[in-house]
């Protein structure tokens, strides 16, 4: 398995840093969050001087741009083409800093549309921009969040663009927390389209973060149903104002993690 972790959890640092910071943790890869005023200096308006260093750093460190997150989500005709324009410089950004992943959202249904209207209206997006995906060398994935954590809409959008360049981001909690839908259920689902994926786990009492292993999601169980397939990319952790990231939560994740690992070897 691969490892990686959002700059939610040091969003003060500059890429540099980040990087520093991995490395000595243990991570194979860092997945940059756009559009969230994070100190790492990788934006859709990132000149291509700094694209290049930045790429050249992610290559001599060893730690790989594993996923650029995104905000792009396509639900709502509002705000369409808009959010497809981006979603056209997130694929140019990760292509020239050397990342082959980028997470969009499907986003929240927009006023008056139907679930099926949404489904085709989100489809149709992703149709829209992966061409110009696949000539990047990108996969897009879309994640089970928002008004799409149900895994069977997601596998209905997943069907209707069929694309090898739009993929699935699976989120393992939110299916389970807002749908009720097992990890079992949720991968047999998705399993087909998962090219990425974010972690976290919380208190079912509470709703907060919690340490993986002491909430209510099984990452043991994803870990091992992963496992079974020929699954390339991150588990990716998202963990967002959360603790000291330097000497806890960084650590201390990767190393459950690796014991899970472990012990499904």
């Amino acid at each position: 398995m691969k490892y990686s972790f959002m700059t939610f959890s040091c969003p003060n640092l500059t890429l540099d840093s980040v990087l520093e910071l991995a490395k000595r943790v243990g991570y194979d890869g860092v997945e940059p969050r756009v559009s969230a005023n994070h100190a790492h200096g990788l934006e859709f308006n990132t000149p291509q001087e700094i694209r290049r260093e930045a790429r050249t750093k992610f290559e001599s460190s060893g730690i790989a741009p594993a996923c650029v997150a995104t905000s792009c989500r396509y639900a709502d005709p509002a705000n369409n083409q808009k959010m497809i324009d981006d979603t056209l410089l997130a694929i140019d950004l990760a292509a020239d800093i050397g990342s082959n992943r980028i997470r969009v959202f499907g986003g929240k249904i927009g006023e008056g549309l139907s679930r099926e209207e949404a489904i085709d209206l989100v489809a149709e997006s992703l149709l829209t921009i992966a061409d110009h995906a696949q000539n990047k060398s990108v996969v897009v994935c879309m994640e089970t969040h928002d008004a799409w954590c149900d895994p069977k809409n997601v596998s209905t959008i997943m069907d209707k663009v069929n694309h090898p360049a739009i993929a699935v981001n699976w989120d393992i909690m939110h299916p389970v927390r807002t749908e009720n839908a097992t990890i079992d259920e949720s991968f047999e689902i998705l399993e087909p389209w998962i090219k990425h994926l974010h972690i976290h786990d919380a208190s079912k009492e509470t709703g907060k973060l919690a340490p993986i292993g002491t909430g209510f999601i099984d990452h043991r169980r994803a870990m091992e149903l992963l496992m079974t397939t020929d699954f390339d990319g991150y588990m990716s952790g998202e963990w967002i104002n959360w603790e000291d990231p330097f000497d806890v939560h960084l650590p201390r994740e990767l190393k459950t993690l690796k014991d899970y690992e472990d012990e499904l070897k």
